[in-house]
């Protein structure tokens, strides 16, 4: 217990005294996430929203395909993607693998279906009644989109909070994909892995309490977002 005690202190000395180490990993680590959350939601709203709106024989099963996919393990998305990356492999002349680019790649590929079974799943729970009025109006496909878009937002906004917890959380693709190196693509997940591995407890502690300190203010800004909009 005194060895626990006396880690908690030291690693809640290493997260008030904004240690460099720890700084630097923190934000490698908000910085991959955010821009994976951007690339996937770039394909994934108009993706969803369309699926949302869409009626058509085949949605039911495409939407329990994205279901299937959002269980899909991290390390199967790593070597899939690692085969593809590798100097071998059709993308390895692009040179990406053991760059952050690549744990990019991996985390949009891997909260993709999130983001799209999210948002479909908000579009087609708006009021019945908005698309009567649009339809009413002559409204075009990119027209009832963006209103159906405008509607939903909160629904939309939540799945993508979702998302980034997920691709920040996660450690099979940002290991197999970005090598763990240190200042470069070494990732608060993967930064745990490996530390307490070494013995470092104190430092993986204090990782985690970073790692939690933003699963709250996610949780924070969802109940915000419910507030407000």
């Amino acid at each position: 217990m005194d060895y626990f005690e006396a880690s908690l202190r030291t690693a809640l000395r290493l997260i008030l005294s904004a240690d460099s180490e720890v700084l630097l990993i923190a934000l490698t680590s908000l910085r991959i996430s955010l821009f994976a959350v951007l690339v996937a939601c770039f394909l994934a709203l108009p993706a969803g929203i369309l699926l949302g709106m869409a009626d058509f024989p085949g949605r039911r099963l495409v939407r329990q395909l994205l279901g299937a996919l959002m269980a899909l393990p991290t390390v199967v998305v790593g070597l899939l993607l690692y085969g593809l990356l590798s100097r071998k492999g059709p993308w390895g002349e692009l040179g990406l693998l053991y760059t952050p680019w690549a744990i990019i790649i991996g985390q949009s590929v891997l909260i993709l279906p999130l983001l799209i079974h999210s948002i479909s799943t908000s579009v087609m729970g708006a009021d019945p009644r908005l698309s009567l009025t649009l339809d009413s109006l002559g409204a075009n496909l990119w027209q009832r989109g963006w209103y159906l878009m405008k509607e939903t937002r909160l629904g939309i906004l939540a799945g993508i909070v979702n998302g980034f917890g997920r691709a920040i959380g996660e450690v099979g693709v940002a290991m197999m994909l970005g090598g763990n190196i240190a200042g470069y693509t070494r990732t608060m997940t993967t930064a745990i892995a490996l530390e307490t591995s070494k013995g470092e407890f104190e430092l993986g502690l204090a990782l985690g309490g970073v790692l939690l300190a933003v699963a709250f203010v996610l949780n924070y800004l969802l109940l915000w977002l419910q507030k407000e909009i």
